[in-house]
């Protein structure tokens, strides 16, 4: 760690700066009042699927929302920290678009506090893959970032290439559910020579937004098909219906 007066200069001539909105805050990679106020945490009572809020605190007993009762999920649990609206957006949308990829340290930590009670010891974490085509336009994975970033929060060990693209796909913007499964379809597997890190082990994938779910159903499925133990699912953000 540096000395207390080399880490004073410095906060001296690079002061703390918001991520939302970069005006100046008490600590790095921190959220101004404003900005706080203005991204949607989730908490209360959510879907154990998908992470969503749930309208009314939802059925305790089995609390999961619309959607994910109309297409059962092929994973066992899932949880989101942020809503996608607002700052929410405006976060993901750095991290993913704007090389911004400082925010994937606060996003990890806001994801591991939203799994609580959720992330096995023995769990392998794994990132949503890019294909490598995409991947060498953007030069990074988001999803990589939060994966390596959740990783040293928790104390979990993570693999960033257990899963590949074996298909390029179109960008799925735009479409609605069943087209987004349809072009996923077989479009992902586990990496020939990392499977024997996940057999009989228990999963996370990690990605940056949770949106129809298309995806992460891709990337569970692959991973049960090659053995793996349960998966569990963690997303930065969640795409849901204003209430």
């Amino acid at each position: 760690m540096p000395p207390r007066g080399l880490q004073t200069a410095v906060s001296l001539i690079y002061p703390p700066r918001c991520l939302g909105c970069g005006g100046l805050v008490d600590a790095d990679f921190g959220l101004c009042g404003t900005c706080w106020r203005d991204t949607g945490f989730i908490g209360g009572t959510v879907c154990d699927a998908c992470g969503v809020p749930l309208p009314g605190g939802g059925d305790v007993a089995s609390p999961h929302c619309d959607a994910c009762l109309a297409t059962p999920r092929p994973w066992a649990q899932g949880r989101t920290a942020l809503l996608y609206r607002d700052m929410g957006r405006r976060l993901v949308l750095a991290l993913k678009h704007g090389d911004r990829q400082e925010i994937a340290r606060p996003g990890a930590r806001w994801m591991a506090q939203a799994a609580q009670g959720l992330l096995p010891d023995t769990a392998l974490i794994a990132p949503v893959p890019l294909h490598w085509r995409r991947l060498l336009k953007r030069r990074y994975n988001q999803s990589a970032l939060l994966a390596k970033a959740l990783s040293a929060e928790t104390g979990r060990s993570w693999c960033p290439d257990l899963l590949q693209r074996v298909r390029h796909t179109p960008s799925l913007d735009g479409l609605g559910r069943a087209e987004r499964y349809s072009v996923l379809q077989e479009a992902i597997a586990v990496h020939p020579r990392r499977r024997h890190r996940i057999i009989m082990r228990p999963v996370i994938l990690v990605d940056d937004v949770f949106t129809s779910g298309a995806t992460l159903t891709a990337c569970t499925e692959a991973c049960l098909a090659a053995g793996s133990g349960p998966v569990f699912v963690l997303a930065l953000a969640r795409v849901a219906k204003e209430t």
